[in-house]
């Protein structure tokens, strides 16, 4: 299981356990699995998806996603529930 958290500047979006994210890298989308290798880079523009028990969706653009230990942070400037 993934730790994932979903920030922007006005709030915290998304705080839960997840299988799988999606995310929208600045050249093309990244997926990330248990015991992914740790990794950080930069957001692009697109939906950002958390699946699991409670899945969720984002658009997103700008920021970073940072991978380390089955923890995603995902920062983000910009985004809205998709």
């Amino acid at each position: 299981m993934l730790k994932v958290s979903v920030v922007s500047p006005e709030a915290t979006l998304y705080e839960g356990e997840a299988t799988s994210v999606v995310a929208p890298a600045f050249d093309g989308e990244v997926g990330i699995l248990p015991s992914h290798a740790p990794m950080i880079t930069v957001l692009g523009r697109g939906t950002l998806r958390v699946d699991g028990a409670a899945p969720a969706r984002f658009a997103v653009s700008g920021g970073f996603v940072q991978v380390v230990d089955d923890v995603v942070r995902v920062v983000t400037e910009h985004a809205t529930k998709a």
